[in-house]
């Protein structure tokens, strides 16, 4: 039995491992790898740091949890149930019993097709959080695409950093007296539908669109929406927002007895520090709600 079980690898799940495993508590993390942070090419405003890579960020919070005395486990937990007071994970076939579940599954981007990238969405140049590096893009070729709606809201802020910021849309370019009064304030260009998505050998991004104008960017903001990874907490009858993300009280607890929420899951401002604080608050709560473990 698990005092905690926490479903998810990325920072808020790392970090939660941390003060768990400092708390000396038994705890495992499941990881089925695909962490939003490992998309980050570099983060510039992560505490203390003046760039740090994604990857290598989520490669130290793993080697620290471990070091306190956490499991990391790669996997996917394909069930969550309760059962006579404990949760039960089912996971490649076994199930894993624990007192208190964390999750910690963050959400999915969907990314545009781009032709000519192996990954077929380079880290580089298509971007996702204009909060975390629109600073970088000072003075370059932006584009965002979405739903006129959606994609205006995202490149009137990117505006504080580039004049040029176009927009690509993915609707019929329909959109409320405010969205196109924001369009003209905000001195923003709708320049069509995208047919095809180009990256080059020098990193740079073509977009041909459906009237046969081609243009040439820096970097490529989605406007696309997220898929929010709450399955596993709303079959339990956990409660959720109209986007997916769980609903959770100060301590990071859901609406279901003893199962908590952080990072991603939970807010819509997607940020490193958010998610830090997140599992923090969260492990510390866990580890006050289990028995004493005096030595």
């Amino acid at each position: 039995m698990l005092d905690c079980l926490i479903i998810g690898g990325g920072p808020a799940g790392l970090l939660a491992a941390v003060y768990l495993g400092r708390y000396r508590r038994n705890i495992q993390v499941v990881d089925a790898g695909e962490s939003r942070a490992a998309k980050i090419p570099e983060s510039h405003n992560y505490p203390g740091f003046f760039g740090i890579g994604g990857t290598e960020l989520l490669v130290r919070l793993r080697e620290q949890a471990e070091r306190y005395g956490a499991q990391v486990r790669s996997g996917r937990v394909a069930s969550l149930r309760r059962e006579s007071g404990k949760f039960v994970a089912s996971l490649q076939g076994a199930d894993v019993d624990a007192k208190f579940v964390l999750l910690a599954t963050g959400l999915v981007d969907p990314c545009p097709r781009v032709e000519g990238d192996p990954a077929a969405c380079p880290p580089d140049v298509i971007r996702f959080c204009p909060i975390c590096d629109g600073y970088e893009a000072i003075d370059k070729r932006v584009g965002v695409l979405g739903d006129l709606h959606g994609a205006v809201k995202k490149a009137l802020f990117l505006r504080t950093y580039t004049k040029d910021v176009s927009v690509f849309v993915t609707d019929d370019r329909t959109g409320t007296e405010d969205t196109l009064k924001a369009l003209e304030e905000g001195n923003l260009r709708v320049l069509g539908t995208p047919k095809e998505i180009k990256l080059d050998a020098a990193g740079q991004i073509t977009i041909l669109t459906e009237s046969g104008s081609v243009h040439q960017l820096d970097a490529i903001y989605p406007a696309l929406g997220c898929a929010v990874r709450s399955e596993l907490a709303t079959v339990l009858g956990a409660s959720c927002n109209e986007t997916g993300n769980l609903v959770v009280d100060d301590h990071q607890r859901t609406t279901v007895q003893d199962l908590y929420a952080a990072g991603d899951v939970v807010t819509d401002l997607h940020q490193l520090s958010v998610a830090f604080g997140h599992a923090a608050v969260a492990a510390t709560d866990i580890h006050n709600r289990l028995p004493a473990n005096y030595r």
